[in-house]
C-alpha cells in the first residue's frame, strides 16, 4: 500500500493524483490478483530457493568424482573401488540411489547398511563406502546391501541440507503407528516447526523412503544398519540384546520418533536397527577406528544374530 500511495500521492499536489488514479489502480489491481492466483502452495519443510539448475545424470564415476571432492576421507579410488551401481530407486530430482552387494555363498544374514539419509551428514556417507571396502576384506556369513548415499539431491548441493529436494526429513517419514497425529504434532510442538525436521505431508510421501520400505518388504533383511551424525553414541532398536559399544561409540539409546526408521523397523516390524552417530558429520574417524567398529559389528552379528 506504501507503494501505491507513493505514486498515487506525489508531493506535487491532488490534481495529478487524480489523474493517475483512473489510468493505474485497475492495472495494479489486475495484476496483484493474477499473482496471488498464481502463487504456488509451499510445502511447509520446503526450501524457497532460485529456480534449479539442470540436474545432470549421475553415475558412479560422476558420483566419485563429487564425492572426492567434498566428503572427509574420500579418495576418488575408495569411491570406485566400491562398485557402486544403480538400483531400482531415483531421488526427487532423479538422481539413482546407487548401491552395491557383497554376499558369501553361504550367507546366513542379510545386513542392509545405509548413509547420507541426512543431506548434511557427509561423514555417514564416507564411512560407508570404507566399510564397502572392509566387507570384501574380511571373509563373513553374510549378504551385505550397502546404499552410500540415500538423499542425493540433498548432499550433492552446493551447501548441502538434512532434507531432501521437497524439503522432507526422510527420517521422519516411515509409517509408524499413529504417524498421522504423531509425526505433525512432534514436528510443531518439540522441535516447533524446524524446516530440517518437516516429516512430509503424509508418511512415505517420498521416493526415497518409499523405496526404503519397500525393500524391507522385497529382501527382508535381518539387521538395518543406518549411519549418522554429529551425536557421538550407538543406538538400537529391536528385538535383540542391543551391541554395547561399536569401536569408540558407546550404547546410548536416545528414544524414539514418530516417523524415524528406528521405531519403524526396530520397535514395529521387529528388525534390529542400528543406528551410528558418528562424533562429527564433517570428519570421517581414522581408519584404525573405521576398522575397529567393522570388527565390533561382525562380531556382534555373529553372537547375537547367529552370522556364524
Amino acid at each position: 500500500m506504501r507503494v501505491l500511495e507513493r505514486i498515487l500521492l506525489p508531493p506535487f499536489g491532488r490534481p495529478v493524483a487524480a489523474v493517475l488514479v483512473p489510468m493505474w489502480v485497475p492495472m495494479l489491481v489486475m495484476v496483484a490478483t493474477t499473482s496471488a492466483i498464481a502463487a504456488p502452495a509451499r510445502t511447509p519443510g520446503a526450501v524457497i530457493s532460485a529456480p534449479p539448475k539442470a540436474i545432470e545424470p549421475l553415475t558412479p564415476m560422476s558420483l566419485c568424482d563429487q564425492l572426492s571432492h567434498r566428503l572427509p576421507n574420500v579418495s576418488r579410488t575408495v569411491c570406485a573401488r566400491a562398485q557402486l551401481a544403480p538400483g531400482a530407486a531415483v531421488s526427487v530430482q532423479g538422481r539413482p540411489l546407487l548401491q552395491r552387494d557383497v554376499s558369501a555363498v553361504s550367507s546366513r544374514l542379510r545386513v542392509l547398511v545405509l548413509g547420507g539419509i541426512h543431506g548434511d551428514e557427509l561423514s555417514s556417507t564416507a564411512l560407508v563406502l570404507h566399510w564397502i571396502g572392509a566387507a570384501m576384506e574380511t571373509p563373513s556369513n553374510i549378504h551385505w546391501r550397502f546404499v552410500p548415499l540415500m538423499n542425493p539431491d540433498g548432499m550433492l548441493l552446493d551447501k548441502p541440507t538434512r532434507t531432501n529436494a521437497r524439503g522432507v526429513d526422510l527420517n521422519r517419514n516411515f509409517p509408524t503407528p499413529g504417524w498421522d497425529k504423531e509425526a505433525p504434532a512432534y514436528w510443531s510442538k518439540r522441535t516447533r516447526s524446524d524446516p530440517r525436521r518437516y516429516p512430509g505431508p503424509k508418511p512415505l510421501s517420498e521416493p526415497e523412503s518409499r523405496w526404503l520400505h519397500d525393500e524391507m518388504e522385497r529382501w527382508k533383511p535381518d539387521l538395518i544398519v543406518s549411519v549418522h551424525a554429529p551425536y557421538g553414541v550407538l543406538d538400537f532398536d529391536g528385538p535383540t540384546v542391543a551391541p554395547q559399544r561399536l569401536g569408540r561409540l558407546y550404547l546410548d539409546q536416545v528414544g524414539i520418533f514418530p516417523g524415524s526408521l528406528g521405531n519403524y523397523g526396530g520397535v514395529h516390524k521387529k528388525v534390529p536397527v542400528v543406528t551410528i552417530e558418528l562424533p562429527s558429520a564433517l570428519r570421517t574417524p581414522q581408519e584404525a577406528e573405521i576398522r575397529q567398529m567393522w570388527l565390533d559389528l561382525l562380531r556382534w552379528t555373529a553372537e547375537r544374530l547367529g552370522a556364524g
